[in-house]
This record gives C-alpha cells, sequence and structure tokens, in this order.
C-alpha cells in the first residue's frame, strides 16, 4: 500500500470522493502543512495554524495510481482559487499537494504543468506541491462524516453534487 495527501477544501468532500474509488483501502482526514504540534479542529480553523485539511489516502497502486488519483483530486474542486472553495474560505482550505516521495513530487508537478498549459482552466492553477512533514488525524467526529450524516445540509448541498461528478467522469473507477 501507499500513501497520498492532498487537500481540496473541507476535508469531509474529499473524503467522501476519495473512498469511493477501487484500490482505495481507506481515507482518513487530518491536517497537515501547518507549524503547530497536534493541532485541534478549533484552531486550524483559526487560520493561525497555517495546517490545511486534508485527506490521507491508502491505496494500492496495482489498482490505482498516484495519477490517476490526481485526475480525481484536480476534476474534484478547483484548484484556481487561492485559500478558499466555494464558501469555505481560509488558508486551511487551501489547494495544496503534499508528496510522500520524490517520485510523487515529480508525478504532481508535470501533472500539474500540463494542465496549467492545457485550456481546461481560465486562470493559472494555485496548488502547492509540498513534501508532508506531519499529518495530524483530525478528530473521530470528522471521520466518515458524509456516510455517517448524509443528510446534513453541507452533505446535502455541497458533498452530493461532488459525489454525482465522481460518479459521472469517474464511473469506470468506482467501487
Amino acid at each position: 500500500m501507499h500513501k497520498a495527501t492532498f487537500g481540496g477544501g473541507c476535508f469531509w468532500c474529499t473524503e467522501a470522493v476519495f473512498e469511493r474509488l477501487k484500490g482505495v483501502k481507506s481515507v482518513t482526514s487530518g491536517y497537515a502543512g501547518g507549524h503547530s504540534k497536534n493541532p485541534t479542529y478549533q484552531e486550524v480553523s483559526t487560520g493561525s495554524t497555517g495546517h490545511a485539511e486534508v485527506t490521507q489516502i491508502e491505496y494500492d497502486p496495482e489498482v490505482i495510481s498516484f495519477e490517476e488519483l490526481l485526475e480525481v483530486f484536480f476534476e474534484t474542486h478547483d484548484p484556481t482559487t487561492m485559500n478558499r472553495q466555494g464558501n469555505d474560505v481560509g488558508t486551511q482550505y487551501r489547494s495544496i499537494i503534499l508528496y510522500h516521495n520524490e517520485e510523487q513530487k515529480e508525478i504532481a508537478e508535470r501533472f500539474k504543468q500540463r494542465l496549467n498549459q492545457s485550456d481546461k482552466y481560465d486562470r493559472p492553477i494555485v496548488t502547492e506541491i509540498e513534501p508532508l512533514d506531519e499529518f495530524y488525524e483530525a478528530e473521530r467526529y470528522h471521520q466518515d462524516f458524509y456516510r455517517k450524516n448524509p443528510n446534513q445540509q453541507y452533505c446535502r448541498l455541497i458533498i452530493r453534487p461532488k459525489l454525482k461528478k465522481v460518479d459521472e467522469v469517474f464511473r469506470l473507477k468506482l467501487e
């Protein structure tokens, strides 16, 4: 198994998206990319810790590649908006790829460059690509949030449309 760590806005959204994919063993919501140890949700949500809400994905590279995970990552959030996704605003919602090794770094940089050179987006991609220093697992109530709370308003209004898009665009990669 390999790991990938991505931040693309609220971790409830990215968790719900990635846990549906074939080859993904687990998805854990958490915090990374900041400067304080053992941050809490309350601290991260102020923007003062420098952490982003991220998901750490454990996956089987024989079933799904890192590049395929990047396809899903870029397709399911707006990588051209700085420190925001929709109504979620702040550095904790930034678009970020936290690579685990040099190979992931190279693949992510090439992927981002290809997207920037394509006509897919009207604006440049602002996704950060940084080494993963430390991953802090989010509080228990954040884990599997969509599966536990599908009728919660945020889930209905924000996450369901993302899942519908995943169903349409990536149906062959779904469990």
